[in-house]
């Protein structure tokens, strides 16, 4: 417990640790307050020991599993939650606690923040991408009629435990396309950062300092701009198309490999040549066959567009980026 990372979110809205290490499941009573009533919300992919660690140590507990997916991540499983709750008499007093990536916690999370107006909800992500990525930030959401992300709330949760040893049982793929978001977040703030990722040789015997690293970039980032009117859009560089394309290609493409295709839209110069470089040393895609009518059509309905235009983030040096506005128009001609 003492070889622990804390990275601590100071909010407006709520201020919450984040406890990063190795073994941290079974104490997490010791992080969370689990001595009340809690539904565990966990996905099909996750195993059962990481559960069962969690389940021992809440004083009533109730488990629902949803399918594996993010094309389950939508109004369905959102009402099987609330449904839950409800069935099990949930109160103001109880808590929701997700198992597992991105999909779950921001389904979880927004069924919690929902639920009565709003009960506890604790995050244990158990992919890399929900790590670095969806652990911090306090965005929840659901899909809805094949637009990621649109129906959502900014709740931020009342704790995060990472524990490393999760990452044991992902599957090389994944693991490599959560570390785009870490890419993401270096190249936009951090050159030394990125350059150690670009030359560490062993990213999973250092994956506690990425971890982190990322996590106090976007701790920075989040805490000066918790509901996205400004600084936050950094964050989304490469999602505006790699969302679309996501969707697009009906999720054939991991996120991450997706984000990543969308940076390579929105960098020049030499920072273009280094991100293609680094994506593909972790034998990620740089390209991908794709309608771009439809990717078009998705970016019209996009969270981040406004009545003038989409807000982008453009990386023409690693380490800096610009805020570019561009029209519909403008991107499809990209594309």
């Amino acid at each position: 417990m003492n070889n622990n990372i804390i990275v601590k979110i100071e909010e407006t809205s709520k201020s919450y640790d984040i406890n990063i290490g190795h073994n941290l499941l079974c104490d997490a009573d010791k992080y969370f307050n689990l001595d009340r009533k809690v539904l565990i919300v966990t996905d099909s992919n996750i195993p059962n020991n990481y559960i069962d660690n969690v389940k021992s140590k809440c004083k009533f507990n109730q488990i629902l599993t949803i399918p594996h997916g993010e094309e389950n991540k939508n109004f369905d499983n959102y009402q099987k939650i609330i449904k839950c709750l409800i069935d099990n008499s949930f109160t103001r007093s109880d808590a929701v606690v997700a198992i597992g990536g991105g999909m779950i916690a921001d389904m979880s999370a927004f069924a919690a923040s929902t639920y009565m107006r709003g009960i506890d909800f604790y995050n244990i992500p158990t992919t890399l991408l929900s790590q670095v990525d969806s652990s911090i930030g306090g965005k929840t959401a659901i899909d809805f009629m094949n637009v990621k992300n649109i129906i959502g709330t900014f709740t931020q949760p009342r704790g995060v435990l990472i524990d490393i040893d999760t990452l044991k049982t992902l599957p090389k793929r994944e693991f490599n396309s959560g570390l785009v978001e870490a890419i993401k977040i270096a190249a936009t703030f951090d050159k030394d950062f990125f350059d150690y990722i670009k030359t560490c040789d062993d990213i999973q015997e250092n994956i506690k300092k990425i971890i982190t690293r990322s996590l106090e970039l976007k701790k920075m980032v989040v805490e000066n701009d918790e509901k996205e009117k400004g600084l936050r859009k950094v964050l989304n560089f490469g999602h505006t198309i790699g969302h679309a394309i996501e969707e697009a290609k009906n999720y054939e493409l991991l996120h991450g490999e997706c984000v990543g295709i969308g940076m390579l839209y929105f960098s020049g110069g030499d920072a273009k040549t280094e991100i293609k470089n680094i994506l593909e040393k972790f034998n990620l895609p740089t390209t991908t066959n794709f309608n771009k009518e439809k990717v078009a059509e998705l970016i019209k309905h996009d969270k981040k567009s406004e009545c003038n235009g989409v807000s982008i983030i453009q990386v023409d040096e690693i380490g800096t980026y610009k805020i570019i506005n561009l029209t519909i128009d403008d991107i499809v001609k990209l594309l």
